[in-house]
């Protein structure tokens, strides 16, 4: 028989309904154990819920299907029987799930009672149906926690209730997929943040176990939106730990007394009373360590995107920059983002020659990014092409051998001298 629905169609059905509309169903059934109004499901477009969430026909067969096939029909007869949910309500008095039987009266095969349709009239309804029984109990839990949370704080500082009706919605499905350890972090993050006062303090400073800054990085997607509808502020205002960058002083004489090797905060080094008549910025720090003594150079560990960072010292924005970084599509987007920033930077050993000349040194790109970044020259853009064509290969700079990188450092050193531009 063809059309007819089997209950396995009709589970997968449910399951995806359920993915779908779980955390505006959770917000809800916390606001109607609560005696709060939810008279609208948020996902419904503002519309009062329907009776039921799912209303699914099940295409019963016709006399003569069932007639071709009185074996099939019958066993699927029989799994619907023992599919139907079989209940009227739930403990609110709303409507459950069943399925609606109708009679066929057939001629060669008398009155038979089939299966007609599926009504699913509770998110309970659709989660057992659907085998997500353990995954609404979680739902229903963590939205139940989070709304107590931020309406608790709402009360005190923000009158909009329904914005962390809203918020609990979006974030929910993260939540749910946490684990438990992260979950009890998340509601101690939270329940600390509402409590006190965060701007200006560092993650360090919130005292709730195993909470640190990698673990809040992970979950702001999270935390911030919670918070910020819970007090009506853009985030947690918490303090950043400052951008360092390492830097070498190529020359003796521009060393700051005589420290030739300094890390410090990015707005720290802008302090520095030094104007080097080079700046050249590596990606690795090995090899801002074995760059060689130059008059008038100052080297710069870039750090990966933390290079974007550099046009906020003056005395790098004053200087010519040489920017040399991995040959890969992260390498010349750093590049690019520098630029952006710092027009006059000229990048070396970053272009399709190099590449394809020690090709043999190159490995692949784990996850190689396509859009070619705004600010390069013909000639890197070239190289970002190559890297694609040569099979989404990276040749990081420390693979290229060194006496071919300090020649073609001293060959832009000299080209700044002779004011003119290397090839690079």
């Amino acid at each position: 028989m063809t059309g007819r629905a089997d209950p396995g169609a009709a589970r997968r059905a449910a399951a995806k309904v359920y993915d779908r509309r779980f955390a505006a169903w959770a917000v809800v059934d916390v606001d109607v154990e609560c005696g709060v109004d939810a008279g609208v499901v948020p996902e419904s477009g503002g519309e009062p819920a329907s009776e039921w969430l799912i209303d699914r026909p099940l295409h019963p067969p016709s006399e003569r299907a069932a007639l071709a096939d009185t074996t099939g029909t019958a066993s699927w007869i029989a799994a619907w029987r023992e599919a139907d949910p079989g209940s009227d309500a739930d403990a609110h008095g709303r409507a459950d799930g069943h399925v609606v039987w109708a009679s066929r009266r057939w001629a060669s095969l008398g009155t038979q009672t089939v299966p007609d349709r599926l009504r699913l009239g509770t998110p309970g309804a659709v989660a057992r149906f659907a085998g997500r029984s353990r995954h609404w109990k979680r739902a229903v839990a963590c939205a139940s926690a989070l709304l107590g949370l931020l309406r608790a704080a709402a009360d005190k500082d923000a009158p909009n209730r329904d914005a962390a009706r809203d918020a609990v919605r979006r974030v929910l499905g993260m939540v749910v997929d946490l684990d438990p350890a992260d979950t009890e972090r998340l509601v101690g993050v939270l329940g600390w943040v509402l409590e006190h006062e965060t701007a200006g303090l560092f993650v360090r400073q919130v005292p709730v176990r195993g909470v640190d800054t990698k673990w809040l990085e992970r979950h702001r997607r999270i935390v911030d939106p919670l918070y910020a509808a819970a007090t009506g502020r853009a985030g947690l205002e918490l303090a950043q730990r400052p951008v360092q960058l390492r830097v070498r002083f190529l020359d003796p004489a521009l060393a700051p007394s005589g420290l030739r090797d300094v890390t410090a905060p990015v707005a720290e080094l802008a302090g520095l009373a030094v104007a080097p008549r080079v700046v050249v910025v590596v990606e690795n720090l090995e090899s801002l360590l074995a760059l060689p003594d130059r008059a008038g150079v100052v080297a710069v560990h870039g750090q990966g995107y933390a290079a974007r960072h550099l046009h906020r010292t003056g005395w790098v924005a004053a200087a010519d920059i040489v920017y040399w970084g991995d040959i890969d599509t992260d390498g010349l987007n750093i590049l690019s983002a520098v630029r952006s920033h710092l027009p006059q930077a000229r990048s070396i050993l970053m272009d399709r020659t190099t590449l394809t000349e020690h090709l043999d040194l190159a490995v692949p790109e784990p996850r190689p990014r396509r859009a070619v970044p705004e600010h390069l020259t013909d000639i890197e853009a070239d190289a970002f092409a190559a890297l694609a064509e040569l099979g989404d290969v990276r040749l990081e700079q420390e693979r290229i051998p060194w006496g071919t990188a300090v020649a073609a450092l001293d060959a832009a050193l000299r080209s700044k001298d002779a004011g003119s531009h290397p090839i690079m």
